[in-house]
């Protein structure tokens, strides 16, 4: 099964991706990890990747998807792979579908996870560390994992936030790409959408409501799944 998850930062794609990932067996192929990985690797798709990125500028497409094509044909992802942040646009959603068919590579599933932008923007400002272990979660946003008072509710350690995760102006920039139905990570939802409605059934939306807790979003997945 090859799966493509779109959702808000914030929205638990991570957390769902991971439960997807290990009920099936998948390879998770997150596109930053591509980056990083054909960097390290100096790879000639990596030394190309990393003229834009020292300058600060966005790795174009004709270089990003080729990095991509060559790490779902990789020999752990012959059984299948869940594709996390990639595409951000409708045109690279465009292009990706395009390449995959090139190679005769099916897309199975999209996953949409679906949150709105404040309660997402809550979830990542809400977060708090645990200084005994970071892995407590720990949301003051969230009553299933409410800390008590400044207190971790699994061990009672202290608690801190992140400064990023408190860094508004960069939460609403990314949310400003992903929300955006026009030109943003939307716009590609929503062409892969039209896609499956075209594809007599080949390929199947998998719409989840965000707003529930880790647990009943990854039942009502795995029923869909």
């Amino acid at each position: 099964m090859n799966i493509l998850i779109f959702g808000a930062n914030g929205g638990g794609k991570g957390t769902q991706g991971a439960i997807a990932k290990q009920k099936y067996n998948l390879a998770h192929v997150e596109s930053g990890a591509i980056f990083r990985e054909n960097i390290k690797g100096g790879t000639e798709l990596g030394a190309k990747a990393k003229g834009f990125i020292d300058k600060g500028e966005l790795v174009p497409d004709e270089i990003t998807i080729p990095m991509i094509l060559d790490r779902l044909k990789q020999d752990d992802c012959k059984g299948g792979w869940l594709l996390d942040g990639f595409p951000r646009n409708k045109n690279q959603a465009i292009k990706l579908d395009e390449a995959l068919k090139a190679e005769g590579m099916p897309l199975d599933v999209v996953i949409d996870l679906i949150l709105d932008r404040q309660t997402a923007k809550n979830r990542i400002m809400g977060r708090r560390l645990c200084a005994n272990d970071n892995n407590h979660p720990n949301n003051i946003y969230i009553d299933a994992i409410k800390p008590n008072g400044d207190k971790c509710r699994v061990c009672g350690g202290d608690l801190s936030a992140r400064a990023d995760d408190q860094d508004e102006a960069a939460i609403d920039k990314r949310h400003a790409i992903y929300y955006d139905t026009e030109t943003g990570t939307m716009s590609a939802v929503n062409y892969f959408k039209n896609l499956a409605k075209e594809s007599g059934g080949k390929l199947k939306i998998i719409e989840l409501d965000g707003k529930p807790g880790i647990k009943e979003v990854s039942e009502e997945l795995m029923s869909k799944l």
